[in-house]
């Protein structure tokens, strides 16, 4: 018996609603970085204005950091479906999907490289060929092992920038700005040819692809095992029956998840508050995130009003990169050259505006074809004769 590719008649649709609604809220966290030079500032002394200080505290607290683990989670759950999938066929799982995995990779750094340095699909990649063995790990061990993994290195690490902090006052955020890099990224991305902005662009994803590879052993690939045990356990398959413990899960996870995120506006900001914020609060509220829209799915008005958000999540690749390219082509010189002269506001409803086309073009797209366009060449390269007929018959490219 052949591996083949999922279809649309054993997807779970809470779980492109979960992906859709994750992108959503990864690309108005990203909008920070699309359009202002954020990776160099103190966001928390830098925006000056009434109206960027509320919308940045907004997206800091209920947003920031707490929808890259949703995305994360799912990954880990749909590589554990496809394990579970060959097992039950008694097919091989390890090369198909090494294979799948190295197409990821060559999508991340394609990304990274031409369109955008804050790629997340290599680094899901690289943690997805560790997830090939880590998935065959027994379903009671692996939500334990996940928690291990995660909560030991970054406990240190926040513990370990707390006592810094308390022995340098120059570990603190306040203040901070790093005004010769915001300085070549303004010239860059506003004022570059895109020979230089490829240039700038690439020294930036060495610098951050290689602290997301090095922390995403204890960061990401966590949360993606931790996604692969809920999977294992068939969390999101059992929602209706498990409603009452979700209920429970949802209403700490939220309290505990919105307590921590608020931790930098209980005093002075610092980078001891920062990480407990983002390592911490983003992932417990996530878990509240997903209890949350868990709950409302089976609300059947609710599963009809968001069904076209579960379309762009099936797409999910593609809404992804897409978004990439609409934003470049927004704010960089090669396109509008909008960089630094939004605020947040304006950024956060161009966040909201994109995503929005993005599920009506979804929405189109799938009464034609049956995936999206780089989900049909992603599948095509993994699988390559393995798809079925109709499939095939289905595809953008052969029509």
């Amino acid at each position: 018996m052949k591996f083949t590719p999922t279809t649309l008649g054993n997807r779970v649709e809470a779980l492109d609603l979960l992906r859709g609604i994750a992108l959503l809220g990864i690309f108005i966290a990203n909008m920070l970085l699309f359009h202002s030079p954020y990776l160099y500032i103190d966001p928390y002394s830098w925006f000056s204005t009434p109206s960027d200080v509320a919308t940045y505290k907004w997206i800091n607290i209920f947003v920031e950091a707490s929808f890259y683990p949703i995305f994360a989670m799912l990954f880990g759950y749909g590589l554990n479906m496809q394990y579970e999938k060959a097992i039950a066929n008694k097919t091989s799982f390890a090369p198909v999907m090494a294979r799948r995995l190295s197409i990821l990779l060559g999508f991340g750094v394609l990304h990274a490289v031409f369109i955008w340095s804050g790629d997340i699909l290599f680094t899901y990649a690289l943690m997805g060929f560790i997830m090939i063995a880590f998935v065959r790990i027994p379903k009671k061990w692996v939500l334990p092992i996940a928690a291990v993994i995660y909560i030991i290195p970054c406990g240190l690490m926040a513990a370990a920038t707390y006592f810094l902090g308390k022995l340098s006052s120059s570990a603190g955020l306040e203040e901070y700005a790093d005004i010769h890099q915001i300085e070549l990224s303004i010239s860059a991305y506003a004022h570059g040819t895109y020979a230089e902005i490829l240039s700038y662009r690439f020294f930036e994803w060495l610098l951050m692809g290689l602290v997301s590879t090095l922390t995403g052993f204890f960061i990401v690939l966590p949360i993606i095992l931790f996604g692969a045990g809920l999977s294992k356990w068939k969390v999101i398959e059992r929602a209706s029956e498990w409603k009452g413990r979700i209920a429970v899960v949802t209403v700490i996870a939220l309290a505990a998840g919105f307590w921590l995120k608020s931790i930098p506006y209980a005093g002075q900001p610092g980078l001891d508050t920062k990480l407990l914020q983002q390592l911490f609060g983003g992932p417990i509220l996530a878990v509240g995130y997903v209890g949350l829209i868990l709950l409302l799915f089976q609300i059947p008005l609710f599963r009809k009003i968001l069904r076209p958000v579960s379309k762009a999540g099936r797409m999910s690749l593609t809404t992804y990169i897409t978004q990439s390219i609409v934003a470049t082509l927004i704010f960089y010189s090669y396109g509008l050259g909008m960089y630094g002269k939004v605020d947040l506001v304006t950024g956060t409803w161009i966040a909201v505006g994109v995503f929005t086309i993005q599920v009506i073009f979804a929405e189109v797209w799938l009464t034609k074809f049956k995936m999206g366009p780089l989900e049909w060449l992603w599948r095509k390269g993994t699988y390559g004769k393995n798809l079925t007929d109709k499939e095939e018959k289905s595809s953008p490219v052969a029509k």
